[in-house]
């Protein structure tokens, strides 16, 4: 408020005399207006500012719930705990992988053969890469896939030779290369695909220059300096043989990697994938601790500081807590006496509420009754199954949370509203007193314009007294 008075008072200088303004009226005015309104607009200010920090507070919570449901995922169904590993006795033989048609056993294996790719190479010797060999048009098969190849004076060279098998059209996987040795050079073609019936033909079909380089059965122009075989191996027993090192059909759901022959059996473990879910449940304590902290912040009272979180109380929250902590302590009918609880196989709770893991007794629990931890969290009542329709409660679009947010919502509109409310209050009461004092201040004006002429009058009356004369 201004320190300046708004009314002045009536003066018997010429300028007072002449009448004029007695009252400031637009200050005045402002004054009493600014006094009306303070106190409901810091009341609604306050309010304002209240809903906007709970409904901060409450988008807070519910992205904390959201990303700790997220992490039930891996854990809160029966297939969340079918996944499968398998695991070799001697992986520099063989290494395996599942599928999900695999099925759970202990196999015997026994590989006497890899599969190879055929390897040949030319019996001539010639001067070098670029020694013209001949023109005409070869045909080169592979398996069951030809293709043939044009050889003229531009590329009649050994070096060009294998340039034109390497880049011709339909090549189903010959690779052509020119090696050097103590006796010449030599064309080498080679397989990129396994197995005995892969083997490598090659046939002149026009011309009669390229003759030495042709090749099938009995002939002399190549020696082999690698067969095309077959995979020979055996599991529990039962041969098998395949064109690939890669086997996807011997066993169902399983996929062998050949990579050495055994002169003793191996074995192939097909098991629960305990480490899988170890490292699942290791990321649902983490996010639980995730949420607690989140939790705590938002609902809890800090003493140190006297400072109370933003939902401290509040109902939503303290709902959400409860039902989530019934869901953690349960006991659950898992089949299995020992194993029925999350404190059973090693998760327990600290002072603070955060949850801890003993992956030792984890361990020991998948692996002595792996039903029943899966049991735990997916069967029914199970930890992660109960916990995930708690939260799509809570955060359904009917839940809790989403009535909270919409009566915020409400509180909020509300508040809006009685501000522009009290805008046009404020606004009407500026009119009306300004009609007011406008008034008022006429009036006065008009009594010291009176006031003026009246002492004026008396002073020029005979034998008036002087004012400022001194009695003898």
């Amino acid at each position: 408020m201004s320190s300046t008075s708004p009314v002045s008072i009536a003066s018997s200088s010429s300028a007072g005399a002449a009448g004029g303004s007695v009252i400031d009226v637009s200050s005045l005015v402002a004054q009493l207006v600014a006094a009306a309104q303070a106190p409901q607009e810091s009341l609604i200010n306050s309010q304002t500012q209240a809903v906007t920090t709970e409904t901060s507070a409450v988008g807070q919570l519910k992205s904390a719930l959201s990303t700790f449901q997220s992490s039930l995922s891996s854990l809160d169904t029966a297939s969340a705990f079918g996944s499968l590993s398998a695991t070799s006795s001697n992986p520099t033989a063989f290494t395996a992988a599942v599928g999900s048609a695999a099925t759970l056993g202990t196999y015997s294996v026994s590989i006497s053969q890899l599969a190879t790719a055929e390897q040949i190479v030319s019996s001539t010797a010639y001067s070098s890469s670029s020694t013209a060999v001949g023109t005409g048009t070869l045909q080169l098969t592979l398996g069951g896939s030809s293709f043939s190849v044009s050889i003229g004076s531009g590329n009649d060279t050994l070096g060009g030779i294998a340039a034109a098998i390497n880049s011709a059209s339909g090549n189903p996987g010959i690779e052509a290369s020119v090696v050097t040795g103590t006796s010449g050079a030599h064309l080498v073609l080679s397989s990129t695909l396994t197995g005995a019936a892969n083997t490598i033909s090659i046939a002149e079909t026009s011309g009669t220059g390229l003759s030495a380089l042709t090749y099938g059965s009995g002939s002399s122009n190549y020696t082999q300096a690698t067969a095309a075989q077959d995979a020979a191996f055996s599991i529990a027993g039962i041969a098998y043989t395949s064109p690939s090192n890669s086997v996807t059909t011997a066993l169902s759901g399983v996929t062998l990697n050949l990579q050495a022959t055994t002169s003793t059996p191996a074995s192939l473990s097909v098991a629960d994938n305990t480490t899988t879910i170890e490292s699942n449940i290791q990321a649902f304590v983490k996010a639980y601790n995730t949420l607690q902290s989140s939790l705590a912040q938002l609902g809890g009272y800090d003493a140190t500081t006297n400072t109370a979180g933003p939902l401290l109380g509040n109902a939503a929250l303290t709902d959400a807590q409860s039902q989530i902590q019934s869901a953690l302590f349960a006991v659950v009918d898992t089949g299995s006496g020992t194993y029925n609880t999350l404190a059973s196989i090693g998760i327990t709770t600290n002072s603070d509420g955060s949850l801890s893991l003993n992956t030792a007794q984890l361990s020991a629990a998948l692996n002595t009754d792996f039903s029943a931890v899966s049991n735990l969290f997916t069967g029914k009542g199970g930890v992660a199954s109960t916990l995930n329709t708690v939260l799509n409660n809570e955060l359904g679009s009917t839940g809790p949370i989403a009535s909270l947010s919409q009566s915020l919502v409400q509180q909020n509109n509300a508040l809006t509203q009685q501000s522009q409310q009290l805008t046009q209050q404020m606004s009407a009461l500026s009119a009306s007193l300004t009609q007011q004092y406008s008034a008022l201040n006429a009036l006065l004006s008009q009594l010291q314009s009176t006031s003026s002429y009246l002492t004026q009058a008396f002073a020029t009356l005979p034998n008036a007294p002087k004012s400022t004369g001194s009695v003898s």
